[in-house]
């Protein structure tokens, strides 16, 4: 598997632990109140917004802090600050691997001042619009634990789910699909008794930039690291591609 995507699947497993839980479920809040303000607060008439909210179930968010969250954006609870926008941000980190970053903000000015002087002090840059963005696709993503069920059964699944490919990987598949599949794919996997620990659409790269140095390879992840740690960051995307033991070799450093 690309290095990128078992990155992407480290990421995951550290939102997970208590001390990122703030930053986890203020990222899943805002994109259920996004849902809710774009088409409404009934989850069986807004696919976006059932997705947010199986989301947030399986990270074990508080049922009342999806409540508010649905109600920011139809409007019912006063926001603080000003309203939620989404903005996708493209740029250059080290050794001119392309990023695209998704924010969600009530503030552009202050979120695209903070983003350039974060890339430009790490060593990256702020792009122009479309200057990276050519370079990816839309996909569908989801994290199924794979605990509950044979690699041939998961494989049955996905093709009636209608998925288009299925990647094992540290006790979870990850299952792509095209992005007007995952809300289908999603309630199929959980009317099987499945756990889906997440459902979300990805920017994934078409092609990509190798990493095979070490030094080279700590100083980028520790920059992609320092980006999404932003209070206005939901996701970070990159090209980048580095063989799975060096990955493994700075995770335990």
């Amino acid at each position: 598997m690309a290095g990128h995507s078992k990155w992407a699947n480290i990421r995951h497993r550290k939102a997970a632990v208590d001390a990122r839980r703030g930053k986890l479920f203020t990222r899943l809040a805002r994109e259920i109140t996004i849902a809710a303000r774009l088409g409404g607060g009934d989850p069986e008439a807004n696919p976006r917004l059932r997705l947010a909210i199986e989301n947030a179930r399986a990270a074990n968010m508080p049922m009342e802090n999806i409540r508010r969250a649905i109600q920011r954006g139809t409007g019912e609870l006063q926001s603080e600050g000003g309203q939620l926008e989404e903005v996708l941000y493209e740029g250059y980190a080290p050794f001119g691997v392309a990023l695209l970053i998704e924010v969600v903000t009530d503030n552009r000015n202050r979120t695209v001042s903070q983003l350039r002087s974060t890339l430009t002090r790490l060593g990256g840059s702020l792009g122009e619009t479309g200057s990276v963005l050519w370079n990816f696709e839309r996909r569908g993503v989801l994290y199924v634990e794979a605990a509950a069920v044979s690699e041939e059964q998961m494989l049955e699944y996905a093709l009636e789910a209608g998925a288009e490919d299925v990647v094992q990987s540290e006790g979870e598949y990850i299952v792509y699909c095209a992005p007007s599949a995952l809300a289908q794919c999603q309630r199929f996997f959980l009317q099987q008794g499945l756990h889906v620990r997440e459902a979300k659409l990805e920017w994934a790269p078409k092609s990509s930039v190798r990493i095979e140095q070490r030094e080279q390879a700590e100083r980028l992840l520790k920059f992609l690291e320092a980006i999404e740690e932003l209070d206005d960051v939901q996701n970070v995307y990159s090209n980048f591609e580095m063989d799975d033991a060096l990955l493994e070799s700075l995770q335990h450093a």
